[in-house]
């Protein structure tokens, strides 16, 4: 898999906010690399799929962002899950968990 076309609607969100949930303030650099490390390459995600997910998350009051400086001392935005994400995170997981439950009585059905 690479890049969000490959990601069923909305799983780049909630990827995006478990990462968040696991680390501290994260710059979308850092995330994606996070992201490409955890998944072992699975998903490797380009600006133009991370940038909107994360401007996404920022107008729905699940991140928020401030500037810092990076560890190159590179101005960049640095993300953080707000209480409202880690509240969706906890929806979205147990939606996922349902999903994922359903999905593999399906396929291992005859």
């Amino acid at each position: 898999m690479s890049d969000k076309s490959d990601l069923l609607q909305g799983t780049l969100d909630l990827l995006i906010l478990r990462t968040l949930a696991a680390n501290d303030a994260m710059h979308g650099w850092g995330i994606a690399q996070r992201l490409q490390t955890v998944s072992r390459d699975a998903f490797v995600l380009n600006q133009g799929s991370l940038y909107p997910a994360l401007h996404r998350l920022e107008a729905q009051g699940w991140i928020e962002a401030e500037w810092g400086e990076s560890e190159n001392n590179r101005r960049a935005k640095f993300y953080k899950l707000t209480r409202a994400g880690r509240k969706q995170l906890a929806e979205e997981l147990e939606y996922w968990e349902r999903f994922a439950s359903a999905v593999g009585l399906v396929l291992k059905s005859s």
